[in-house]
This record gives C-alpha cells, sequence and structure tokens, in this order.
C-alpha cells in the first residue's frame, strides 16, 4: 500500500514517533560497530538516533516511499545509505547484523512475507527490534473516520472501506515470526495514547493519507476538519503499540 508522503509535515510533526523509538532503540543490543538496517526509515529522524548509537558503525535507511528517502537524504547527509524499496522485496548487497523498525509493520499487508523478508536480511545470529501499530490501534479515531465517511459527499469515494492497515495481535505475530524461521520470539502490546501538538496535519499526513488519496482535492481538507471535529478538543489517538523481539538462529 506504498503512497505519496508529504514528508516535509512529516517531519515536523512525527515527535510521538521519535519519542517511540528512543525508547524501542534502548532494547536493541549494540556495540556500537555494527550494520543495522533501519525498516521504514521515513524522514530520517529516527535514523539519527540510530547513528548516534553506531559511532563505529553504519545504518541503512529504506522506505517505500521516495518522498520519504529524499527528505531523509536532506536530514542526514550524502554518506548514509539510503534506498527506496517496499521491505517484502527488499534486496540489499549484504546481510546486516540488525533489524530496527519504529511505526512502519502495520502499513504492509503481507506479514507472512514481512518476516521472511527481514530474516533473509540478517547475519545469522542478528536480531530483529520493532514496534509498529497493534491490534486496537487508534480504534475510537477510526470508528469515527468510518462514520464520517460513509456520510455524503465522502460516502461515493470513500464509503465502507477500512483502510491498508495490518494491526496485528501478538500471538498471530509470533506464529509467523517462528513459521519465517525467528527464535527468541517476544511479542507484546502497550497502549501509548497522543495528544498531537497540530492536530489537523498532524492526522492529515499520519492517519487519513490513504483515504484523502481517494477523494478530489477539493474534499480533502473537509474530511480532515470533520474527523477533527469529531474526535473531540484535545484531540486524543489511542495508539496501542505491538513490540516484536526475536533473533536469527546461529
Amino acid at each position: 500500500m506504498t503512497r505519496d508522503w508529504d514528508a516535509g509535515t512529516y517531519h515536523r510533526v512525527s515527535t510521538p514517533q521519535l519519542e517511540w523509538a528512543r525508547e524501542v532503540i534502548e532494547r536493541l543490543p549494540l556495540d556500537g560497530d555494527e550494520t543495522v538496517l533501519d525498516a521504514g526509515c521515513g524522514s530520517g529522524r529516527v535514523t539519527q538516533l540510530l547513528l548516534e548509537r553506531l559511532p563505529a558503525g553504519r545504518v541503512v535507511g529504506v522506505d517505500a516511499s521516495r518522498s520519504m528517502v529524499e527528505k531523509a537524504r536532506e536530514a542526514l547527509g550524502p554518506d548514509v545509505e539510503l534506498h527506496v524499496s517496499d521491505l517484502t522485496e527488499l534486496e540489499l548487497p549484504e546481510q546486516v547484523d540488525a533489524v530496527f523498525s519504529n511505526a512502519v509493520f502495520h502499513w504492509v499487508p503481507d506479514h507472512d512475507a514481512l518476516f521472511k523478508s527481514m530474516y533473509a536480511a540478517l547475519k545469522p545470529g542478528g536480531r530483529m527490534v520493532v514496534q509498529c501499530g497493534g491490534q486496537g490501534n487508534i480504534e475510537r479515531f477510526h470508528a469515527v473516520l468510518h462514520e464520517v465517511a460513509k456520510e455524503p459527499p465522502f460516502a461515493e469515494h470513500i464509503g465502507d472501506w477500512q483502510g491498508p492497515w495490518n494491526f496485528a495481535d501478538p500471538a498471530s505475530t509470533a506464529l509467523r515470526l517462528e513459521n519465517a524461521g525467528f527464535e527468541d520470539v517476544d511479542c507484546w502490546l502497550h497502549p501509548a495514547p497522543v495528544v498531537p501538538d497540530e492536530p489537523e496535519p498532524f492526522i492529515q499526513t499520519v492517519c487519513l493519507g490513504h483515504h484523502l488519496e481517494r477523494l478530489p482535492e477539493e474534499l480533502r481538507p473537509l474530511l480532515v476538519k470533520e474527523v477533527d471535529e469529531r474526535c473531540g478538543d484535545p484531540l486524543t489517538l489511542d495508539y496501542v503499540r505491538l513490540n516484536i523481539d526475536a533473533r536469527r538462529p546461529e
């Protein structure tokens, strides 16, 4: 479900994602000389955090959105290795020591293919540490969105379409990881509610992109405004994060 992103706005409003990433990076054991895949590097804010943990190592950033990779290049400079690629079709010239991903895997419909791809990217013994949207993620927000989408003038363009997300549960995720070959698998959920500093730009860029693409240009601001108003003030997004720790066997 690749789409173009407003990478500049995302770079500005993605502070919640940045703060989640700090905790995820702390889970990843690093000596500082490894090569780490940032699977879904976005605009590069989180990639910079990884680079700070790797004074003698390097990061390979990959994102399916060309605009995100272009923004990451602008933010990170010419020396960081960046690629535009779907994560399920990733082909790297060499395997990496670790895979890191934050707020990305729920955008990938096929988790079986995703985990097989990440397994192939890892060296034997390499670890994967991930956080993404999980079961129950922003349910209240999506209930409002689906209500608005079924009303005119949006219904003929969106209607009952539920969106592209794959908010998986821990048990099925663990089974898929094991089927892909991973061991030492640990998956769990935790709530992480967010009150965005800039509500309308945040939901327009982070939450509504695929729905807005289905609308004529003139209706897009109306959808954002209507959803924002019905969600109440302050806008509180009931994020639920799925955490994944796993290792490729030696």
